[in-house]
């Protein structure tokens, strides 16, 4: 079984930065795509930034601020945020597409981790 980690999160000032991880342990082959979401109480989940073979993709609002990356080693994907607004603030979740052990294609789920930004 796939368990996704993520941390990093907390609190910080506006302007300032936060880089989020997200920790994959458990059997599996690789990763096909890995994305970061993030939602607000009473909100729908926005996808923030996606990494796949075909490249990346940055929501508008975080282009140029945040960067998804990935370590295939340690099989962990990140996310940098710099000058951080308040309306970063928001619980973000990893999301990992990946292929297992058994050869099929899985998607899971971080436990979700808050990021609050004061102004």
């Amino acid at each position: 079984q796939v368990q996704l980690v993520e941390s990093g999160g907390g609190l910080v000032q506006a302007g300032g930065s936060l880089r989020l991880s997200c920790a994959a342990s458990g059997s599996f082959f690789n990763f096909n795509a890995m994305a970061w979401y993030r939602q607000v109480p009473g909100k729908q989940r926005e996808l923030v930034a996606s990494l796949s073979s075909d490249g990346t993709n940055y929501a508008d609002s975080v282009k140029g601020r945040f960067t998804i990356s990935e370590d295939n080693a340690n099989n962990t994907v990140y996310l940098q945020m710099i000058s951080l607004k308040p309306e970063d603030t928001s619980v973000y979740y990893c999301n990992v597409v990946l292929t297992t052990i058994s050869r099929r294609k899985e998607t899971y789920w971080g436990q979700g981790i808050q990021v609050t930004v004061s102004s």
